[in-house]
């Protein structure tokens, strides 16, 4: 899936003093904080990380309650999607008007009826909501399904995501990698190793 980049960076985490005895305990937890979450200084949401301690000597930071600066070499797991990357999501709801997807288990994804291309059809099949396609039967989406789909837009806030199942090498995974549509060559792809962060102070 397009979109996912590891990245190694070069952290500093402040802490407070009253965490000395505890540093690792402390610089963990505020890492953590910022999973599944937006971060404009990384770029991207924090799926995971791997943190190493660059150096044991902390620099204390003077102010009404000093901190001190703990220096990190991190490896980081983000999903920064960008438009037209081509994402994959499980389908959760489906209706005449949108298909709903889940994609990364966290992140929520409508793809509206005006950005599903003609060749679905809507139908209720034996009780269940299904858009299959009119010129390859096989080809359907219904919940549980798998499927791939363009990004259009995301809103970072609350990490909602809008999509588009126009591209012809879009829809449900099973069928496409049946059929050897997985990828598309002409479609832009996003290097694992792109994104390269260094000297990120992260606040928290």
């Amino acid at each position: 899936m397009e979109g996912l980049t590891v990245s190694d960076a070069n952290l500093t985490v402040y802490i407070h003093p009253s965490m000395t005895n505890k540093v690792r305990g402390a610089i963990l937890t505020q890492l953590s904080s910022l999973l599944f979450r937006y971060s404009e200084d990384l770029e991207g949401v924090l799926l995971a990380y791997q943190v190493n301690v660059r150096n044991k000597v902390a620099r204390i930071l003077p102010g009404l309650v000093p901190h001190f600066g703990v220096k990190l070499k991190a490896t980081l797991l983000l999903f920064a999607p960008k438009p037209d990357m081509l994402i994959e999501g499980k389908v959760v709801k489906i209706g005449r008007e949108s298909i709903h997807a889940i994609v990364l288990g966290f992140s929520s994804a409508a793809i509206m009826r005006g950005d599903i291309r003609e060749e679905f059809k809507f139908q209720i099949e034996k009780g269940t909501e299904t858009y299959i396609c009119k010129s390859h039967k096989g080809h359907r989406i219904k919940v549980g399904s798998i499927i791939r789909f363009a990004l259009k837009s995301m809103d970072e806030e609350i990490l909602h995501i809008s999509g588009s199942l126009m591209p012809p090498n879009t829809g449900c995974i099973h069928w496409l990698s049946k059929c050897g549509m997985e990828h598309d060559p002409h479609t832009k792809r996003c290097d694992p190793l792109s994104l390269s962060l260094s000297s990120l102070d992260v606040n928290i």
